[in-house]
């Protein structure tokens, strides 16, 4: 049986399948996992102990030797990104009913997916139209993988004293510890980099399997339309974005559109926020299946987006072959 082939054909299907698997047992038999012991410890409780492991995993990854022009292009979409998701998560915390959403959306939900960004499809872009600094940018955006800028973002509005105390500076660094030690380890031994590294992608469908335990179907009815709202906002506004202030700069604007979709590993910082600070636990139902919605709807427009992208700065360069080039738009045309 090919199951990873086939679950890596579906877009976040290694973190989509086995969340969606979780939450159909949970709904179905909620106690048929609940039986103790390791079985009980793996499937259903351990989300905060794989967490920890995840992070030191993504730190591993980080590389402080990157070069200075993807230094440059990953510092600004990556704090593009999370200017962006975090203004529109201060509005919705500030503008939410009584329910505590904003438009539908759980404001938790618009921060963890906006600033949030798919490396596997941002790398396989951007090895189609890109040059080596624009792939070697990866090492700085592997720092909104998961929770971490959500956090951020979450930490500096409690201590602005905004949207009531929402995260404090404690459960930040509580959190930044492991990623600190992964970028120690992952810096000082490049062995240790690559046996971390590897531990990142297996940890993740463990960790979305016990969170699926955690949700009923009840919640993806609530939560799913406003879901994919959400994923096509973080394509146009975030892809479109970055690429408007890439091209302003002089760099490939679809570089830039490339950081418009949702990863699968942002599917579980609603529970990882909820883990640090209970507060935010009746947010994780339908924060998580937005942003599993969010996943499914980015990953597939954003290549469509880029698509016509694509065609419509070749058509724009054409009589200048030389700028298609530093494009990497030649082969478009």
């Amino acid at each position: 049986m090919q199951i990873k082939k086939t679950l890596d054909r579906i877009p976040g299907g290694m973190v989509i399948v086995p969340l969606f698997l979780g939450i159909l047992i949970n709904t179905l038999a909620p106690n048929a996992l609940r039986i103790g012991g390791f079985t009980e410890g793996l499937f259903v409780n351990s989300v905060v102990p794989l967490f920890g492991f995840f992070f030191v995993c993504v730190g591993a990854e980080i590389n402080l030797k990157t070069a200075k022009g993807a230094l440059a292009k990953g510092t600004t979409m990556l704090v593009s990104k999370w200017v962006i998701g975090a203004a529109f998560g201060i509005i919705g915390y500030s503008l939410a009913g009584s329910n505590g959403l904003f438009l539908g959306l759980a404001p938790l939900a618009i921060i963890a997916a906006m600033t949030n960004s798919n490396g596997s499809m941002y790398l396989a872009i951007t090895s189609q139209f890109g040059k080596a600094d624009d792939r070697a940018a990866i090492g700085i955006l592997s720092l909104n993988d998961g929770p971490f800028l959500t956090m951020l973002a979450l930490a500096l509005f409690g201590g602005m004293g905004l949207g009531g105390g929402l995260f404090s500076i404690i459960d930040f660094v509580a959190v930044l510890v492991p990623l600190l030690l992964g970028i120690v380890l992952g810096n000082l031994d490049s062995d240790m980099k690559e046996f971390l590294t590897k531990g990142a992608d297996a940890v993740i469908p463990f960790i979305v399997f016990a969170l699926g335990m955690g949700i009923n179907f009840t919640a993806i009815i609530q939560g799913g339309l406003a879901g994919i709202a959400l994923g096509v906002l973080t394509v146009v506004l975030t892809g479109t974005t970055i690429s408007m202030i890439f091209k302003k700069v002089g760099w490939n604007p679809i570089v830039g559109v490339a950081e418009g979709a949702v990863a699968g590993n942002a599917i579980a910082t609603p529970a990882a926020i909820a883990a640090v600070n209970a507060s935010f636990a009746p947010q994780v139902e339908i924060a998580t299946v937005q942003i599993a919605a969010a996943v499914v709807t980015s990953g597939i427009l954003l290549p469509i987006y880029v698509s016509f992208l694509a065609k419509k700065y070749a058509k724009q360069h054409t009589p200048r072959q030389q700028e298609n080039q530093e494009f990497g738009l030649a082969d478009t045309v």
